[in-house]
């Protein structure tokens, strides 16, 4: 598999300092999976904070942190197993490793040939996290974002006005991208997505569709 888009430098960092939503995380450690390029990144953005934590002076810890720590720990739900969340055959794929503790809703028509489904991260209800299935040929809504929407390529091919996405690809796409990304003619595409902000929804389809997402 050769992969041509990567998330960009400043989302890795972000990701090795902790400071990425849970949302595009997820996008994006489904992206590490498959790719050692960035992979190799994330290890030096993790070496270069590390090194500049062990040049801070050393500060001490309040005398009730562990045990405040162990209060979080045990009030958090039980994660979800690994065999319910990663072997899903109804949505026509197995899921990545990094979505195993993730609940992943069951497809939702929103047109013909375009289905979605939530994906909820535990501990994290307010992450926008979806995926979308575009049958072959298809040309999604047009729109625009308010903030970075990540989009991980699963299996099948979108194109746009700035190059084609094939699996294992992940799109950024900032607040001064407009596109109505086309589903290859080859197969059906399913994709992985999460916003920081919200979607755009352009024409009248954009409209209707906007109730149902809720993005």
């Amino acid at each position: 598999m050769s992969i041509k888009h990567h998330p960009s430098d400043e989302t890795l960092m972000r990701m090795a300092a902790g400071a990425l939503g849970a949302g595009p995380a997820i996008v994006v450690s489904v992206h590490l999976e498959g790719c050692a390029v960035c992979r190799n990144r994330m290890a030096h953005f993790e070496a270069v904070g590390g090194a500049i934590l062990d040049g801070m002076p050393s500060a001490p810890l309040a005398a009730d942190l562990f045990g405040r720590t162990m209060e979080r720990l045990e009030a958090a739900p039980p994660l979800p197993t690994r065999e319910r969340m990663v072997k899903r055959p109804e949505l026509g794929l197995e899921l990545p490793r990094a979505m195993q503790n993730c609940e992943v809703g069951p497809w939702k028509w929103l047109g013909p040939g375009f289905q979605w489904s939530k994906v909820k991260i535990v501990g994290s209800p307010d992450a926008k996290v979806m995926l979308i299935k575009g049958k072959a040929g298809l040309h999604l809504p047009a729109h625009g974002h308010t903030g970075l929407e990540f989009m991980q390529i699963l299996s099948g091919s979108l194109a746009d006005e700035r190059g084609q996405y094939l699996p294992g690809d992940l799109d950024e796409a900032d607040s001064d991208v407009d596109h109505r990304p086309v589903v290859g003619q080859d197969s059906d595409c399913i994709c992985l997505a999460a916003l920081e902000g919200d979607t755009r929804l352009h024409g009248l389809l954009g409209r209707l569709l906007r109730p149902f997402v809720g993005f």
